[in-house]
């Protein structure tokens, strides 16, 4: 039996590179999603044609604690072996601090950190001996930033998370693993203005935002690797350099 891959925020960025990779590597595909079914059924057909995998796409919002319940009864009412889970989705908040409401904090932290241990401890049972579980980390969990405290401090307690995840995943032959990405070209970073890219990409050594297809080898590279353990992977070019 194929084993899917599991990467919440599948259809989209980060998720849908790391995606077609893990469908190249003949995983199947299960992808969750928020809202956008339309760009969810599109990015499932597409990477169906191009991996020749099955891909399947669920709606199931990391900010809902309903999410959930809907991804752990389709897992296991489809008897689905889980050879690897990604948690990419994520939230975050750019209020100020002196505008921040407590419902949006808690919110974030849900999104980031609540929602992917209560689904992880839902799916343990229907992960494979040797299976990999890969969070997506940041750079701002790493280096304080001005843009959002709330996310920032979700990474960073991701990050932690991923260092004792490791001694209640060992017995079950579970590796976890982060990615802590910094610039990368996804549409949000793309849309914004000329001068603040110019003002980011000169602080990065390779002068350049990070490909997302690049950074999903990055993930691949978890996986495959049955050694990598505990380990949060920075992948920045190089920022702060100057």
């Amino acid at each position: 039996m194929t084993e899917y891959a599991l990467i919440t925020g599948g259809t989209k960025g980060i998720g849908k590179s790391v995606a077609r990779c893990l469908g190249k590597m003949g995983y199947d595909l299960l992808l969750t999603y928020s809202t956008d079914t339309a760009a969810a059924q599109q990015t499932s057909a597409e990477l169906s044609d191009e991996c020749h995998v099955d891909v399947v796409p669920l709606q199931a919002d990391s900010s809902d604690r309903n999410a959930i319940d809907a991804i752990a009864q389709h897992v296991g009412k489809n008897g689905i072996q889980l050879g690897a889970i990604i948690f990419n989705a994520g939230l975050t908040c750019r209020d100020r601090f002196e505008d921040m409401k407590c419902e949006d904090w808690e919110r974030v932290f849900f999104a980031n950190v609540h929602f992917p241990v209560f689904l992880l401890q839902r799916l343990l049972g229907n992960i494979s001996n040797g299976g990999s579980v890969i969070f997506t980390g940041s750079l701002m969990g790493i280096l304080p930033h001005a843009t959002s405290l709330s996310y920032g401090v979700t990474k960073a307690s991701v990050h932690a998370l991923v260092k004792n995840l490791v001694k209640f995943l060992s017995p079950h032959g579970i590796r976890v693993n982060a990615v802590a990405p910094g610039f990368v070209d996804t549409e949000w970073q793309k849309n914004k203005p000329a001068e603040i890219r110019r003002n980011i990409e000169s602080k990065i050594a390779l002068g350049r935002f990070c490909d997302p297809d690049e950074l999903a080898e990055i993930y691949t590279l978890l996986i495959k690797n049955s050694y990598i353990n505990g380990e949060i992977i920075i992948a920045d070019g190089g920022y702060s350099y100057k």
